[in-house]
């Protein structure tokens, strides 16, 4: 039986922001009590760093010659986060289907306060996986320019986040069960990480696949956060996407939650009627 929806209290946005924490805030609280959580999400990432950098970085020359860990690591970064749409997703489907998305909307809260609690809670999830994914880097043999162009790296990557988590909360509103969600988000996600530069150059790829890996937002991800930290390459073309990289990613944000927040919303806002 679905509990019976109630109105949320009068207050605005600060209640509602108040609301949205203290949902985020109970998102976190289960990462100490289901630790697989963050573990398993931290190995996968760390097995594609060795797995790359041990296993196929001999085969794999970069131009110039780069380094093999340097060139890796800033699109290992860009990878994980694009997978925080899967987490989110997951998430988001385990919740609608154990009702507690309902018994919140029983409760004297902002409706969404749900949806803005999670995708508060994912970005800082995933936060905790980049520092220890960077400190993996660095022992492998990653490095970087400057503190300053690591922090400006590290707070691109945390609104890339963002924008993919809206990604992701639409995704796990459209989808019956954690596992169909799971099969989606491999299904959607794979190509876009793969389709990059993430571990090879551009220029590696074939010549009509080129202009798609270089427009992919994975891509533009990981370009800029290679001019950042002076891992990267001379740009192999001059579109905007090549030369500027950071602002096109900019823009893929906004395109993210311009386009999946509506429809999340809207998506959510149905499921209550």
């Amino acid at each position: 039986m679905t509990a019976r929806t109630t109105s949320a209290p009068s207050g605005g946005i600060s209640r509602s922001i108040n609301d949205g924490i203290l949902v985020g805030w109970r998102n976190l609280k289960r990462i100490p009590r289901i630790p697989e959580l963050a573990i398993f999400a931290i190995i996968q990432s760390i097995m594609f760093v060795l797995l790359f950098a041990f296993v196929f970085g001999g085969a794999i020359n970069v131009p110039g010659g780069l380094d093999y860990t340097s060139f890796l690591m800033p699109g290992i970064f860009a990878q994980t986060i694009v997978f925080a749409a899967g987490t989110t997703a997951i998430g988001m489907t385990d919740d609608i289907n154990k009702g507690i998305v309902d018994r919140f909307r029983s409760l004297p809260m902002a409706r969404s306060a749900v949806l803005t609690g999670r995708t508060f809670s994912d970005v800082i999830y995933n936060a905790g996986i980049l520092v220890v994914l960077m400190v993996t880097g660095y022992i492998v043999g990653w490095r970087f320019d400057d503190i300053p162009s690591l922090v400006a790296g590290f707070a691109l990557l945390l609104f890339f986040a963002y924008g993919m988590v809206w990604l992701g909360v639409w995704l796990g509103l459209n989808v019956p069960t954690v596992e169909v969600g799971q099969q989606v988000i491999f299904t959607v996600l794979f190509p876009i990480t793969f389709v990059s530069n993430v571990f090879v150059p551009l220029e590696t790829l074939p010549e009509w696949l080129q202009p798609i890996a270089e427009w992919n937002p994975t891509s533009t991800l990981t370009a800029a956060l290679r001019e950042m930290w002076g891992n990267g390459l001379p740009p192999p073309t001059n579109s905007l996407a090549s030369t500027e990289p950071a602002l096109v990613t900019i823009v893929w944000v906004f395109v993210f939650i311009v386009v999946f927040g509506p429809l999340g919303v809207r998506r959510y806002r149905s499921m209550s009627r």
